[in-house]
């Protein structure tokens, strides 16, 4: 080869590669946000996508852009199977490339995930899933989570309603949510004076509670002090309106003891003025400028206020946006090494994933139900911020 010819050659080589530049550039960024759109949380996992979507705007200033690319989220419906949510992870890392992925809603869906993350070495933000073990004995270090865990819940509700002499009885649904939740609030509240005195584990279809209540009475009536019920339920059939309807209070001397949730349900908190718990988040709740922003839009858009798991799925996506910004790469471990650590600031206001088991440590609220003129459902009004800072939040895992 000539040298004329090999520097035309060269020449055509390097404006090949200038005029791909611009093309590598505009490759999206991959996340995949699995979620159960199909099923009793379907609520839940709306109002994430959502938040998501409004997360990843207020992140961007609108441009739905970060290191120079576009932001591509790819949907799916986990149906809350886990075994469909395994396969669906599986698809994203294997097929659709995903740089890193977020949820899945349901406990036991995520749980299934988790190895998949290990196996593929990616990213899984979990949001909102809530089960301890998730950051507990099943984690290893491609899991971060930025929604609360069920230490964080159980210690917001035992700020709430614990102390010496308190008796609380439990009923909870029969999975890795509810028997994780039941079981760091015995932790929460015992360090509070407070013991627990029964617990019932019902399945997720429940519409009918005589019979738990029934045994929950029983024992009740053997202790003295007081005494809360309290209800650690996620999704459809909770049985917040039907226990009250029991009169328990009253009759017994037991009081409902309920915790945070959407408004849909809340509503059924409105004849429960004085009902005491714990909370995630309510739309008033917090005082920040993302906040503000939050509330306004979702207002402006949707003629609403934002929701429980709309404040999740916004907290994820400030949190992809913040580490990919400061790692400048998809690369996982960069990733890894950047988000270990790592304050960001969300609707709550500021969280930081702890090193040793990625859980986002955040604020939390304990509140008093009120109601107020115009509204239709009860508001979980707070009587104190329990700082992240306050918070003894056990590390359960052994690193992996």
């Amino acid at each position: 080869m000539g040298k004329k010819q090999f520097l035309k050659m060269a020449g055509l080589f390097l404006m090949i590669l200038a005029l791909a530049s611009p093309l590598r550039a505009e490759q999206p960024i991959k996340v995949a946000q699995l979620v159960c759109l199909t099923g009793p949380y379907e609520a839940y996992a709306k109002q994430s996508v959502e938040g998501f979507k409004l997360g990843l705007e207020y992140a961007t200033h609108g441009t739905f852009r970060v290191l120079g690319r576009p932001i591509e989220v790819i949907v799916k419906d986990t149906h809350m199977k886990p075994d469909m949510g395994k396969q669906l992870l599986t698809a994203a890392f294997q097929d659709d490339k995903v740089d890193l992925a977020v949820g899945p809603v349901s406990s036991a869906v995520a749980m299934a995930c988790l190895p998949v993350a290990k196996e593929f070495k990616k990213i899984l933000i979990v949001e909102p899933a809530v089960a301890d073990s998730i950051t507990g004995k099943a984690w290893n270090r491609y899991i971060f989570r930025t929604g609360r865990n069920s230490s964080q819940d159980a210690i917001a509700g035992a700020t709430a309603i614990g102390g010496p002499g308190v008796n609380v009885a439990y009923i909870a649904q029969d999975y890795t949510f509810g028997r994780d939740g039941v079981a760091t609030a015995k932790e929460a509240l015992k360090a509070t004076g407070a013991k627990v005195v029964h617990e019932e584990y019902m399945p997720l279809n429940t519409v009918d509670f005589t019979a738990p209540a029934q045994r929950i009475i029983k024992a009740m009536s053997k202790v003295k002090g007081k005494k809360y019920l309290a209800i650690y339920w996620a999704g459809k059939n909770n049985p917040t309106a039907k226990l009250n309807a029991m009169k328990l209070d009253k009759r017994y001397n037991i009081k409902l003891a309920v915790g945070g949730n959407i408004i849909d349900v809340l509503k059924t908190y409105k004849t429960l003025v004085g009902a005491e718990g714990g909370n995630y988040y309510y739309y008033e709740s917090p005082n920040n400028k993302i906040n503000d922003w939050l509330v306004k839009e979702h207002f402006k858009r949707f003629n609403a206020p934002p929701d429980f798991f709309t404040c999740g799925g916004m907290s994820a996506a400030l949190a992809v946006v913040k580490a990919l910004k400061e790692a400048k790469t998809t690369d996982t471990e960069t990733l890894i090494q950047t988000m270990e650590g790592m304050h960001f600031q969300t609707p709550k206001g500021e969280m930081v994933f702890r090193k040793e088991d990625h859980q986002a440590l955040q604020d939390m609220y304990a509140f008093k139900i009120t109601t107020r003129k115009g509204i239709a459902w009860g508001i979980p009004e707070v009587t104190k911020v329990i700082s992240y800072k306050d918070m003894n939040i056990p590390i359960r895992n052994t690193r992996n």
